[in-house]
């Protein structure tokens, strides 16, 4: 029995025979750059989303970065962004001349701390990057209340919780993703929606900023060789939308399988003393990118290394919050407790669609095994 951390191999030689059909008309028609499989995903993933405009390109960065330019915002303005995160949505702040301002996560989602957002706020701040970590939505309510208050700018990080959803305090719900006013999400392999390759897209509401998106994103062309702005290249090849068409039609039941498997260490895990299971917030429905269990009293270490004896992969993210990142020495930080605590007691176990009660009954018993000893 062998356990990965994330078993894309199952996964697709469940769907193998549509993927490799699929393929093979693309390789047929070789439209391999915005062919018709890449408008379709696009059309598709906006219903699923129930949002106005999907604009893919060639990865999750690339998808904060043209946000980013499309915002237009002014060169040395702040942005708000949790310091526990992966390092992208940070990273593309300063090359499009704005400055990353850091603040703190929660210590029951490990999302950022909605009630930090006003006392990190300063005169040169303009907008936020809410991160919708491991698969769970921020507090979009309060988040847009705040950013309406104080004339912000708020940007959805949706790369790990797409498919999730948030429901408001009026009982309405949406797909995260889709309430800010730009949203953005990586089609990398291991993702909910995850392509064979990199990928990612860029959601909005607002046609005028769709529009600029999709200049930025193809060289600054309104059409063939007319230059309207200084853009980039970014782009979703066909052969990946085709793959994607395809596992959009599969997320919901993706995302079953993996709540479904969350559901299982909770059972078996939440007794352990020394263990602290997901949070699940009532407002958002989680999906499960992460099954991002806290290990306590500094044994998370011990632990990771006990489960690679057994043969069970776990991964820990995210290993130093970016405030404590040289590369961001110059930026405004301050102690930020919970960011810092973090980096010492999270641990993921393997999730994915395709984990078998059996993997799950070895993991736990392995787990529960470790902490007898104790």
């Amino acid at each position: 029995m062998e356990i990965r951390m994330v078993d894309l191999v199952s996964q697709y030689q469940d769907i193998k025979q549509e993927i490799d059909q699929a393929l093979e008309r693309v390789i047929t028609d070789s439209r391999f750059i915005n062919g018709p499989d890449v408008q379709g995903f696009s059309n598709s993933l906006a219903q699923y989303l129930e949002v106005g405009h999907v604009i893919p390109c060639a990865n999750g960065t690339d998808a904060l970065q043209l946000a980013l330019m499309a915002l237009e915002l002014p060169q040395g303005s702040e942005v708000l962004t949790p310091s526990f995160n992966y390092v992208a949505a940070a990273e593309m702040l300063p090359i499009v001349g704005l400055v990353p301002r850091f603040f703190d996560s929660r210590p029951d989602s490990l999302n950022l701390d909605e009630e930090l957002i006003e006392g990190s706020i300063t005169e040169k701040t303009k907008a936020i990057i809410a991160v919708h970590l491991f698969g769970q939505g921020c507090d979009m309510d309060r988040i847009m209340e705040i950013a309406k208050k104080h004339n912000l700018i708020v940007i959805e990080d949706n790369a790990q919780s797409i498919g999730g959803t948030f429901t408001f305090r009026n009982g309405t719900t949406k797909k995260l993703g889709s309430i800010g006013h730009i949203g953005t999400t990586s089609f990398f392999p291991s993702k909910n929606l995850g392509c064979y390759g990199d990928g990612g897209a860029v959601m909005t509401n607002d046609e005028g900023l769709a529009k600029k998106i999709r200049m930025f994103g193809n060289h600054g062309q309104v059409k063939k060789y007319e230059y309207e702005l200084i853009g980039i290249n970014s782009r979703l090849d066909t052969m990946q939308a085709a793959i994607l068409n395809i596992k959009l039609q599969r997320l919901d039941v993706y995302i079953e399988a993996r709540r479904k498997a969350a559901g299982y260490y909770d059972l078996h895990l939440s007794d352990i003393e020394h263990i602290e299971t997901p949070f699940r917030n009532s407002f958002s429905r989680h999906v499960f990118h992460q099954y991002n269990m806290k290990v306590k009293n500094g044994r998370r270490d011990e632990l990771q290394d006990f489960l690679k004896g057994k043969g069970i992969p776990s991964m820990i993210y995210y290993p130093r919050p970016l405030h404590m990142s040289t590369a961001y020495d110059q930026y405004p930080r301050g102690p930020l407790p919970v960011a810092e605590s973090l980096m010492n007691e999270v641990l993921a176990l393997p999730m994915h669609t395709h984990l078998t009660e059996e993997m799950q009954e070895y993991i736990c018993t392995s787990i529960q095994e470790f902490f007898s000893k104790a």
